[in-house]
């Protein structure tokens, strides 16, 4: 009953979805998270995404770094900027989300269009820019929120022309961590965001002494959460080797792979030269993510838990990377082209997916195709 539901719903979406993108993807954006944070406080709500959460499937409930994960599939940062749906996602299939990428500063966003949809190469231009309320602010909205799943906060320096030097982004990113450890919070895990492309001041931590330096600050910090890093997937394979040799030496739980994309090469020139500024999300970076999320599990095996980002359509796109290597997915991009209850769908198509391969668990399944 509940897969002839979700085809339902999948064709409703299909049919409304292109009256939506006639709308500035923006405007959009903006008016469906409103509308889920709403949705989060209508009153019996919190009764019903509570026995939504409860309903996971067994196969795929899942335990990495000390946190229970009801789905493997997640929200990525980037999403959810303000922190206003924590409460919502579990109404649409979610196992975890992530808030952010929140900074010590607020800032407005880049100047416009900072979102643009390329439909024939399914993808998004995002040109946020790190858009946020700034650390402050955001710990103050997320006292009054009781997430039902697993949620994480992205944290990243801020977007400023005021400082240039590694020593003083690192102080900016070592205070949002401080600020988020002291506010008492219900987090579950953080995400160290180094790989945006869209900021004002290349301040670039790719380089094994400078990201050496960053995660020291960090950890020397004395986190009870752990820490995940948000991946670049433009860099070349030496480079994240080498990046991979220094994370492991530090208590870092697991990176995601990976943040946007700035090669334009793999999208239509027509769709793409309307908005000649931002990194591209969505089917654009699924080859390339694929191949860093194999890269990384060759590297360094159970070491770091991998999360896999960037292409995910589908159950088969999450069912991929996972047997390359990751241990949960997260997405963005497929929502917009497929609609807001995919998440659901891949979690059944997972379920269908374990069965035929005979796996008991998911994570008999993380790293299959790597070995």
């Amino acid at each position: 009953m509940e897969r002839l539901m979700l085809i339902a719903l999948r064709w409703s979406y299909r049919i409304i979805r292109p009256i939506l993108f006639l709308f500035d993807s923006e405007t959009i954006h903006i008016f469906f998270v409103r509308f889920g944070a709403g949705l989060a406080k209508t009153p019996g709500m919190r009764w019903f995404t509570e026995k939504l959460a409860s309903n996971s499937i067994p196969s795929l409930v899942t335990t990495i770094a000390g946190i229970t994960f009801p789905s493997p599939i997640g929200l990525g940062a980037g999403f959810d900027y303000e922190a206003r749906l924590p409460e919502a996602l579990p109404l649409f299939g979610f196992g975890f989300d992530t808030v952010g990428t929140i900074t010590k500063g607020a800032y407005e966003g880049n100047r416009y269009p900072r979102l643009g949809r390329l439909i024939r190469s399914q993808s998004l231009v995002v040109n946020k820019g790190f858009k946020n309320l700034g650390i402050e602010a955001t710990l103050e909205h997320l006292k009054h929120i009781h997430p039902i799943v697993p949620l994480g906060l992205s944290i990243g320096r801020t977007n400023t022309k005021t400082y240039t030097t590694h020593a003083e982004a690192i102080d900016d990113i070592v205070y949002s961590f401080k600020q988020a450890e002291s506010s008492g919070v219900h987090i579950s895990y953080y995400e160290l965001n180094i790989s945006c492309p869209n900021l004002s001041v290349p301040i670039e931590f790719y380089e094994p002494e400078r990201l050496n330096d960053l995660l020291k600050a960090v950890t020397d910090i004395g986190l009870w959460r752990p820490v995940f890093i948000k991946m670049p997937i433009d860099k070349d394979d030496a480079t994240i080797r080498a990046m991979l040799d220094v994370i492991v030496k530090h208590p870092i739980a697991g990176i995601i792979i990976g943040n946007l994309r700035k090669d334009r090469s793999t999208v239509i020139p027509e769709e793409s030269d309307k908005y000649p500024r931002g990194g591209l999300s969505g089917v654009p970076c699924r080859d390339r993510s694929d191949e860093l999320i194999r890269l990384a599990y060759e590297r360094t095996g159970s070491t770091l838990a991998i999360i896999g980002c960037g292409g995910v359509f589908s159950a088969e796109d999450a069912y991929h990377k996972i047997r390359l290597g990751a241990s949960l997915i997260q997405l963005i991009t497929g929502l917009i082209f497929n609609g807001p209850f995919l998440p659901r769908e891949i979690a059944l198509g997972l379920e269908k997916l374990l069965e035929r391969d005979g796996f008991a668990n998911i994570a008999d399944a993380v790293g299959i195709e790597a070995k």
